[in-house]
This record gives C-alpha cells, structure tokens and sequence, in this order.
C-alpha cells in the first residue's frame, strides 16, 4: 500500500460513533477535519490528547474544523469515554480497523523491545476539498491543538 502524503484525497472512510450513528468524510464537505487516531480510551496519552482538544474545541471550530476521533474501540467504550471527559465531538468505532489501515495508522510498533501491531497515534487534517492539508506523526498529546495550529502556520 502506498504511504498518504500531504496534498492527495484523503481517503474515503465510514464508521459508526459513540451513539451508533455513521459518519463519513462526505458529512464534512465544505469543512476542514481534524482526524485523529488514538490507541485507547480512557488511558493517559489518549485522555490528554482528547481533553486538550475538548478545551480548545470552540477556537477549533471557531476556525472551520471539525474534530474526529477514531480508535478500535467499540461503540460502548467510546461512549463512556465521551461522557466522563465531557467530548464535544465524536468518535468512531473501528474494530475491523479498516479506517486506521487506510489512513496508515496500524502498523508494527516497537514497545521496550517488542515488536506489536497497533495504532499509530497519528493526526490527519483535511482540507474543505478533502485533501491531506497536513499529517502529524509524533503527536503531542498534551497540547495538540497548538501543535496543530503551528503545524498549519495558524497563530
């Protein structure tokens, strides 16, 4: 499979929310998404990426995005994770992972020596045409949102 790059359609992808409810990237036309890939709910990196965009959703989207967050968990689990922490935005179930394959965030992934597969915390912001405007690999969990900001030039 060849590896997404900045300026390409982004890939089409479908799955279902915290609420069982489909969402796809044609529900944002018109808007720039922020997709983030996360391993799982309600672990330390993932609670701080997901509250760091949570307190600064309302700048988020004073800007024009919109914010998705997609893990292998399951409808259920998302659900209690978006109620506790109070999540504005939606996050989709991708247990077959294929939206994570497409968007090249599973692979091997090298923990104290161990080589397993995994999520690749990994970050796609898309255009309003539904193209890659930028993709961030080494996420900052604890203030994603600057890094996003500055990674699109934005103050």
């Amino acid at each position: 499979m060849k590896q997404l790059i900045e300026g390409v359609k982004a890939p089409v992808f479908k799955g279902k929310d915290q609420d069982g409810k489909w969402v796809s990237l044609e529900d944002f036309k018109g808007k720039k998404v922020v997709l983030y890939f996360y391993p799982k709910d309600d672990t330390p990196g993932c609670t701080a990426e997901a509250c760091n965009l949570r307190d600064n959703y309302s700048d988020l989207l004073n800007r024009g995005f919109a914010i998705v967050g997609v893990s292998p968990d399951d409808e259920k689990s998302h659900t209690r994770f978006r109620s506790k922490y109070e999540l504005p935005f939606s996050l989709i179930s991708d247990p077959d992972k294929s939206i994570l394959q497409a968007y090249d965030a599973w692979g091997e992934k090298n923990m104290y020596g161990k080589k397993t597969m995994g999520v690749l915390r990994s970050t796609y912001v898309i255009d309003e045409s539904g193209n890659i405007l930028k993709i961030i690999r080494k996420v900052n969990t604890g203030d994603h949102t600057q890094q996003i900001l500055d990674e699109l030039g934005i103050n």
